[in-house]
């Protein structure tokens, strides 16, 4: 990519679009925030305006980030609806054309030197008035295979950046020669973790391996029903700090009550683990989880020994292909469909408490499928489609 001064790009003016949720969201904000300490390490700022639905998750973001943001019209893309979805996806239909006009008259005002996409079907109108008005579309995809929103823009964007090597793939033959693999952007501060902050923050035993157990910021009821039938099993030889949400921490504390007194220590239950979350990432030795596409990008860039326990169905059903395509590798365990068993949870824990060897060898795996570096990359993508643009 070529390389263009503070000067040439003082004033970026920028579209961000993509949202509905954190998985399209987060890797947007992580990519204003480095375009922002790039750019400001350089003596200037962008000009960022964020385009989304006024209820997404993005909107909120944006207001808290300080980041300009304009709602649109659009209409929600399904993949296979069943038949109740089908009178809405014809409402849907109707609201498409109205949210492109309204995209395009954004492009017009802001006249953007570049349009940055995350995916979502808030992303379409946007995309397609950025390639209509001749403006550079950089998107990203963060799942290993192509939502259905982004098979649409890949056949539109200047840039196609990509989280996997493998999903190059899946795209349309024409837009492979603009595809770059850049990883999923993951927050720095992830990166920055202390063990011994986490250790005092939920009063641990450094002596002890450490299991993490999450569900994401909801918690999955999936998961702590599991760990509810193993648990008094697991703490003789571990701690376990569980991040169960909002949803089970009743149940979980109840759990908590019946484990032996002697062990009782050594369980942790949570409804939500906060700021200390990169503190918790660097103690943890194994853990248990979820396998969204931000998760995933977090604990391979850490390097982290991983069981996988894929939500399922999910709209492609991308959860189980990633944790699948991660344990083909031997960079994770995965327990899916008959396998989610609370005995074969059981098993796989123990055997990676067992054989500190065979921990190290999946981190190390894992860590080899981590792109630390990912945000950085999307950043320089961006620059360069705008430097390309501007005379």
């Amino acid at each position: 990519m070529a390389v263009y001064t503070a000067e040439h790009l003082r004033g970026l003016r920028m579209i961000v679009t993509g949202g509905g949720t954190g998985g399209h969201t987060y890797p947007a904000l992580t990519t204003i925030r480095t375009l922002r300490d790039r750019l400001a390490a350089a003596g200037t700022a962008p000009d960022i305006r964020w385009v989304g639905v006024a209820h997404g998750l993005e909107a909120g973001i944006a207001r808290q980030e300080g980041v300009a943001f304009t709602a649109i019209t659009t209409g929600k893309l399904r993949r296979s609806p069943n038949r109740h979805e089908w009178g809405r996806n014809v409402a849907d239909a109707f609201r498409v054309p109205l949210g492109v006009l309204q995209a395009v008259m954004i492009v017009v005002r802001t006249r953007p030197e570049v349009v940055f996409s995350t995916g979502g079907y808030v992303s379409v109108p946007i995309g397609v008035a950025a390639w209509l008005a001749g403006r550079p579309l950089v998107m990203h995809e963060q799942i290993l295979t192509l939502g259905l929103a982004n098979r649409i823009l890949a056949r539109l964007a200047d840039r196609v950046l990509l989280s996997h090597e493998s999903s190059i793939d899946h795209l349309p033959a024409r837009a492979r020669t603009r595809a770059v693999v850049t990883g999923n952007p993951i927050r720095p501060e992830i990166l920055t973790g202390d063990r011994d902050r986490a250790l005092a923050a939920y009063h641990l035993d450094p002596r002890l391996p450490l299991v993490y157990v999450t569900g994401g910021a909801q918690g999955a009821v999936q998961v702590n029903e599991l760990i509810a039938a193993i648990l008094s099993g697991l703490l003789p030889s571990c701690q376990v700090l569980h991040q169960c949400g909002d949803y089970s921490l009743d149940r979980m504390r109840q759990v908590a009550a019946a484990v032996p007194e002697h062990l009782r220590s050594r369980y942790r239950v949570v409804d939500y683990v906060h700021g200390e979350l990169p503190d918790v990432l660097t103690a943890a030795d194994i853990v248990v989880a979820r396998s969204g596409a931000g998760t995933v990008a977090e604990l391979t860039a850490l390097g982290k020994a991983c069981i996988f326990i894929p939500l399922i169905p999910t709209g492609g059903d991308e959860q189980r292909r990633t944790a699948r395509h991660l344990a083909d590798a031997g960079a994770c365990r995965m327990l899916a469909g008959p396998d989610a068993s609370a005995d074969r949870l059981h098993e796989e824990i123990m055997v990676l408490l067992d054989h500190p060897q065979r921990r190290r060898q999946l981190a190390d795996a894992a860590r080899r499928h981590g792109r630390p570096d990912a945000a950085a990359a999307v950043v320089s993508a961006i620059i360069d489609a705008a430097g390309r643009y501007r005379p």
